[in-house]
């Protein structure tokens, strides 16, 4: 039975379920009706971020175009450009026994690619969440279903994995942002056009 989390909670999940190492995190959306003329393209990012909240190089942003970071141990499985259907949209495979000692957090958004262009925002966007799967079983582990709490917003982060001493915890976040993937970058540390 998964842990349904609200905004704001945190749980822990390697303490809870020993041995666990590989995850699957997945992450969903459907998209309202739409009739502005432009596809809807909802894109998952991660962020591996030092303790100092920031990557340390480009290859600590995982996304569909670098979908490998932290030495293999997070790897996107690949761009979903509709959203149609049911189950996740997106899924990110982390192997947290071989997560770099550097990397204390795995921060994970979603972006509406073109949203600004486009005039899209997550107001247009309903059902969006995230979940924790173990690799090896199948089973759901965390569940975090956002809400309709966005409007105006084009980025959401919405959790992320993060170490206390030397378990992994989920933090259900569910921020949004305005300014799209960019203004997360940047957030983070990097500079992207």
């Amino acid at each position: 039975m998964a842990v349904s989390l609200s905004k704001g909670q945190k749980v822990d999940l390697t303490k809870s379920n020993p041995g666990l190492s590989k995850v699957v995190v997945g992450v969903g959306w459907d998209v309202n009706k739409y009739d502005g003329g432009n596809d809807f393209d909802l894109d998952s990012s991660v962020f591996l971020l030092g303790e100092n909240g920031k990557v340390t190089s480009d290859s600590d942003f995982v996304f569909y175009n670098n979908t490998n970071g932290g030495n293999n141990s997070v790897v996107h499985t690949g761009d979903n450009r509709t959203g149609a259907g049911d189950g996740d949209d997106e899924q990110v495979k982390v192997d947290l026994a071989n997560v770099p000692a550097t990397i204390q957090r795995i921060t994970f958004t979603i972006t509406i690619h073109d949203g600004e262009a486009r005039n899209q925002n997550f107001g247009q966007v309903s059902n969006a969440y995230v979940r924790i799967m173990s690799e090896d079983s199948g089973e759901e582990l965390i569940r975090y279903d956002l809400g309709e709490d966005f409007s105006i917003e084009t980025a959401l982060v919405v959790g992320e994995l993060y170490r206390h001493n030397s378990d992994w915890k989920f933090s259900a976040i569910g921020s949004g942002y305005q300014g799209g993937l960019a203004a997360l970058a940047r957030d983070f540390g990097l500079q992207i056009g």
